[in-house]
């Protein structure tokens, strides 16, 4: 089953915050903040979060980005290579990762690693070069465009170089560690594949996540539990020409509308992690955003559903129970005072953001 759908701009409201660590810009050091914190100058206060790794899959980007949404200038930093050494893995960056950015406003600085220490075969702690962090903040600082604009224009002029910045680090990092990475020419190509163009990257891209769409349709996640397996694609079209290839947990097809439901389980908690809860709710703004479904080239409506199951519950609740029913479900669980409050804020969160979450056992 294929559905399709368009984004034509973003509007979510997020209540499910944290309360970041400051720091200030005459102490930060990129590789030593939080993953996610306030970074203050004397003029601005920032939102800045950082990942591990180009690929999304890992590490929970997504949770770490949104735990910043609800400030006004959000920075993240993504390295655009991440090499573990031949023994391990090469990730690059992917033009839908900017693209979903650009649309939640994020300032993205495309960074590179600089230092690195020996594991084994491979290579671990790796830290990014400090300076050209601290120098892009600076430059985002006095930036008065729009974060697509940035993104943008990082992409078309700076992107050559900071793949030439990758392979002299990862030079130096081979030979102070003596271990082996993959071959250069693979950044070579890399370079050459996104050109000078981004319509050559969003290409290039393009390939690699349909691709990995196509290996997630037929794997169902440890993380995921679903009352049936039907897992469908998704092709989201966006007006920045992005278009992200995902695949949905499950869908439910009634009459006039499809359900696109995403889903979180755990298997040893009463509700699965804040982690795993917020890389949902990423996705939910994406859902609750669409415009124009279609199922198989048919016009539908769609309903965003975020679907948390785990083992350990009794009965279930959604965003439409009486207050009665979700009370009696907190007691017949024995939910402590913060996952009440947790409960709460979410369900705030769906109601108005105009999507359903559903908590509910689940083997």
């Amino acid at each position: 089953m294929e559905i399709t759908g368009k984004i034509t701009g973003i509007k979510y409201k997020v209540l499910f915050t944290e309360n970041l660590k400051e720091v200030n810009i005459k102490n930060f050091d990129i590789n030593e903040i939080p993953s996610s914190c306030l970074l203050r100058s004397n003029k601005h206060t920032f939102a800045i979060s950082k990942w591990v790794s180009p690929k999304r899959t890992r590490s929970y980007p997504f949770e770490r980005v949104f735990n910043t949404l609800h400030i006004s200038k959000k920075i993240t930093v993504i390295p655009i290579v991440k090499d573990e050494g031949e023994k391990g893995d090469r990730d690059f960056i992917q033009w839908d990762t900017v693209s979903l950015m650009s649309l939640l406003d994020v300032f993205v600085i495309f960074s590179f690693y600089k230092n690195a220490d020996k594991s084994g075969l491979k290579i671990t702690n790796q830290q990014f070069d400090n300076e050209y962090v601290l120098s892009k903040i600076k430059e985002i600082e006095q930036y008065h465009s729009s974060a697509l604009h940035w993104n943008l224009n990082e992409l078309n002029k700076n992107l050559h170089k900071i793949i030439d910045k990758v392979k002299t680090s990862y030079a130096n990092i081979e030979q102070n560690t003596k271990i082996k990475l993959h071959n250069p020419s693979g950044l070579d190509n890399f370079k050459e594949k996104i050109g000078k163009d981004v319509s050559l990257f969003m290409a290039f891209s393009r390939d690699k996540a349909q691709k990995a769409q196509s290996r997630e349709f037929v794997t169902q996640q440890p993380k995921e539990s679903l009352s049936t397996l039907s897992k469908a694609k998704i092709t989201i079209t966006n007006y920045l020409g992005g278009q992200y290839f995902l695949t949905v947990d499950e869908i439910k097809i009634a009459q006039t509308k499809v359900h696109l439901i995403e889903s979180k389980h755990s298997k040893n908690a009463l509700l699965p992690s804040k982690g795993d809860i917020k890389d949902g709710l990423l996705k939910l703004i994406l859902y609750s955003n669409l415009s124009e479904i279609t199922v198989n080239g048919k016009k539908i409506k769609s309903e965003a559903i975020l679907n948390l199951t785990t083992s350990k519950l009794k009965g279930s609740i959604t965003t439409l129970s009486t207050k009665k029913e979700i009370s009696n479900f907190f007691n017949e669980n024995s939910f402590s005072t913060q996952q009440i409050k947790l409960i709460e804020t979410i369900f705030a969160e769906a109601k108005l953001n105009n999507f359903i979450i559903q908590i509910q056992y689940s083997k």
